[in-house]
């Protein structure tokens, strides 16, 4: 319904207002629509929990593959969550290494960690090269040690603190290794004084410093080829999704539509109990079907196109999504593919027979709602992904 009003907002203001007079009444009636637009602008921010990001902004980087691979796992493409149980949390936060001269030392600025968000895991992601290969070696040295400890000085020249993880990998393979590093970003989000670095030794198995290290490349090769590390943050926000879905009566489908399975009918004024009767039986036996009668609760298109809001810039996915809405009359009788709740026949009922004069007839809202997933740079051009509940309406229902 949210998402009705305010898009009603921003492509259709000027209908509001159609009769300017002087150059004055011009001047202030546009002021008005910038001002209302603005206004929705502001709204959807807030909806979405997203900064004021400039409509022009164009970020300078490329959206790491595997946040790509995550998106496409978690959401169909229109954003539209797959599996609730898939995503840890509702926020993933992908950020990338700031030191891009050192290729042991890694940095990684956490500023825009949400203040009322919970982690729930962190992963460091390096990417392993493969070692050139030299004939003759031992066997033993066809493996490397690679150890994960925390940076202790961010300033000038990083020194190792904790061992945070260690793993044997094979020299001559390469690719992806994660890391679990929880525990030390955990104390870096509550301590802010903290150096948030890593510092990445890579021995032989004899001891020895391996070098190059197998995480080295040029700077060239490692940000173009999307191979610099990242520290990946999934968390929660403490957003819950309201149960909002009613349970279908007995032998109704469950597809999204909520198409009205009974055609209106008109209600006439009560006189009498037993004459009431007589007129809800005459009305269910012969419902009629008047021109212009509005139609019967049912889901209707809504697309939301980020385009023409301007955050296609920072949007990376879904281009927009459908968020559907709910549009119709709940006449009496209401049938049962029209999904009323017990309380909405009882309204009904009471409507019909003007018992109340400030009763109204039941309204067409959605009755089950799903989650979308929106993958975006944010201010620090950090990749997140962040589901949203309750934003597309699955079907509709008199409530």
């Amino acid at each position: 319904m949210w998402i009705c009003s305010l898009w009603t907002l921003l492509f259709q203001p000027v209908r509001l207002l159609r009769i300017p007079q002087t150059a004055s009444a011009r001047q202030t009636e546009q002021n008005s629509v910038q001002g209302v637009v603005s206004q929705a602008i502001q709204k959807l921010h807030e909806v979405f929990e997203i900064g004021d990001l400039p409509p022009n902004f164009l970020p300078r980087r490329r959206p790491p593959q595997f946040m790509l691979d995550l998106f496409n796992a978690v959401a169909d493409s229109n954003g539209i969550t797959r599996d609730p149980g898939i995503l840890e949390g509702n926020i993933v936060r992908s950020f990338e290494d700031k030191m891009q001269a050192d290729q042991t030392y890694h940095l990684f600025n956490l500023s825009s960690f949400g203040k009322n968000e919970k982690m729930i895991k962190a992963e460091l992601r390096i990417f392993k090269y493969k070692h050139n290969f030299v004939a003759g070696k031992p066997f033993g040295h066809r493996f490397c040690k690679v150890d994960i400890y925390e940076s202790l000085d961010g300033e000038t020249k990083p020194w190792r603190g904790n061992l945070i993880a260690s793993r044997l990998l094979p020299l001559y393979a390469q690719g992806w290794e994660v890391f679990n590093v929880t525990l030390t970003v955990s104390k870096w989000i509550h301590n802010s004084d903290s150096s948030h670095g890593f510092l990445i030794v890579t021995t032989l198995a004899s001891g020895n410093a391996l070098e190059p290290s197998v995480t080295t490349a040029d700077r060239y090769q490692r940000h173009a080829g999307g191979k610099q590390a990242f520290l990946v943050l999934f968390s929660d926000d403490g957003r819950r999704a309201s149960k909002t879905h009613i349970s279908p009566f007995p032998g109704e489908s469950t597809a999204a539509g909520g198409q009205a399975a009974s055609a209106p009918v008109q209600a006439e004024n009560a006189a009498s109990p037993s004459k009431t009767r007589s007129r809800i039986r005459t009305a269910r036996a012969a419902p009629f079907y008047a021109e212009g009668y509005p139609k019967s609760c049912q889901r209707l298109p809504l697309y939301v196109d980020f385009e023409e809001i301007g955050w296609s810039g920072w949007i990376i996915s879904p281009r927009g999504y459908n968020a559907y809405h709910c549009k119709g009359s709940c006449p009496f009788p209401l049938g049962e593919g029209l999904r009323a709740t017990n309380h909405a026949t009882v309204q009904s009922i009471v409507n019909a027979l003007k018992l109340s004069s400030e009763v109204e007839m039941p309204c067409c809202v959605p009755d089950k709602l799903h989650s979308i997933n929106l993958l975006y740079f944010d201010d620090e051009e950090n990749v997140v992904l962040k589901q949203y509940d309750d934003m597309v309406a699955v079907s509709c229902g008199c409530h």
